[in-house]
């Protein structure tokens, strides 16, 4: 899968960008398990501190085509120095907030803002714009892998860390493991790593092409699809530590769940990256959506033990951010490179305003029914859609080399 990395600087590039999402992605995704112990030990109630988190899954997704704009016309470095300090400061004081507008504050807005600057919108821009066409879509698999590999680390760490040390203290030492990332920014902007760069002819100008990609019937039906995406892995990433607790198991499982899901997603973000250059993005799209939906489906009907959760895990895992090559893939096919970081981070607060409503409805649900049934119904409804609207982009056919003759 890594063949098309076939340079030693396009190995640095795309490592480099792997090892920052790891560490943001790493951080970001395992919020919800400091869901009870801060309810515990401030008594805000899960409703309060759901919303603070679903304010966090938008802002994540409305930093994405700022900051991707700025590093677009103003270079990547900067761009992710900066998100990398602010992630550390958003956890950092969240001990100190005892109340629900200090939560929104410091996760909804310090966090999400910081590790979304560090996000798929910049490091994806960033390493394409450094590395020749044959390579990008294996790289993003990679670089996506990377954040699912975070995700694997960072959970059952954070876990240990809150049993032992407890959430203050687990939320301190996540500030000083964001900060040990700041040396890859400098890895990865390192002019004698770049392999390519994009053709003149390319830039139509940034509010030109943005105005080209909304007006796009291809572009808004991706953004449909991912909408649908952030609806489901911010409901599961804020709210599973909560459903493995309605069904009477020990919080580790949520914790184990949440790790095998990133590293199912590395095999899955591996895959997605080599396919995007065998297959049309769409399609690959569309089955990973309509197996979400499949998925969900079994699992509601299945015995609620720590097994059934882990094979969960695994299956959802394989496509959880494996969504992220192909749907970068259609963008740069749709629009060119030069601009990815902003066009892709449209996509992403598209994908972002879902991902607000599935952790904000999902700690309604909760506080309501006193269960996550209409979420569970109304989240395979969705994957099904977002399956069927990828069916028309239009996308050309990939284009697989000519057999040399003997």
């Amino acid at each position: 899968m890594l063949r098309s990395l076939n340079s030693r600087a396009a190995l640095i590039v795309t490592l480099s960008a792997a090892g920052i999402l790891m560490v943001t992605m790493g951080a970001r995704q395992s919020l919800g398990l400091f869901v009870s112990p801060l309810n515990t030990s401030t008594g805000l109630g899960i409703a309060t501190i759901s919303f603070a988190l679903a304010v966090g899954q938008f802002m994540w997704g409305a930093i994405q085509p700022v900051a991707g704009a700025f590093a677009d016309r103003y270079g990547a470095a900067k761009v992710l120095v900066w998100g990398l300090v602010i992630l550390a400061l958003g956890s950092a004081i969240t001990p100190f907030m005892g109340s629900g507008f200090g939560l929104v504050v410091s996760l909804g807005l310090l966090s999400a803002m910081g590790s979304g600057a560090g996000s798929f919108s910049v490091l994806i821009g960033a390493a394409a714009q450094r590395l020749p066409l044959e390579a990008r879509g294996t790289a993003s698999g990679v670089i996506n892998a990377g954040g699912s590999f975070g995700q694997f680390v960072f959970a059952p760490v954070l876990q240990k860390l809150i049993q032992s040390i407890g959430w203050m203290g687990a939320m301190w030492s996540l500030a000083l493991m964001t900060l040990a990332a700041l040396p890859l920014v400098r890895v990865l902007v390192d002019p004698k790593h770049a392999t390519h760069q994009h053709a003149a002819h390319e830039d139509a100008g940034l509010w030109r092409t943005v105005r080209q990609a909304m007006g796009d019937r291809s572009y808004l039906l991706l953004h449909a699809g991912f909408f649908t995406c952030g609806f489901h892995i911010a409901f599961l990433v804020t709210h599973l530590p909560g459903e493995v607790d309605l069904c009477g198991l020990p919080p580790t499982v949520a914790s184990w769940s949440l790790a095998i899901i990133g590293l199912s997603n590395i095999v899955g973000s591996l895959y997605a990256g080599a396919s995007v250059s065998r297959y049309r993005s769409k399609h690959i799209l569309a089955a990973m959506y309509a197996s979400r939906a499949l998925l969900v489906a079994i699992y509601l009907m299945a015995p609620k033990t720590a097994l059934t959760f882990y094979l969960f895990a695994a299956g959802l895992g394989f496509t959880w951010l494996a969504t992220v090559p192909p749907t970068a893939a259609i963008v740069g096919k749709l629009f060119g490179i030069r601009y990815l970081g902003t066009l892709f981070g449209l996509t992403l607060l598209s994908h972002q305003i879902g991902g607000f409503l599935g952790a904000w409805l999902g700690g309604i649900a909760i506080t309501r029914f006193g269960d996550f049934s209409w979420m569970w119904y109304a989240d395979m409804a969705l994957a099904a859609m977002a399956a069927i609207v990828n069916l028309p982009i239009r996308e050309a056919p990939v284009l697989r080399p000519m057999a040399q003759p003997a």
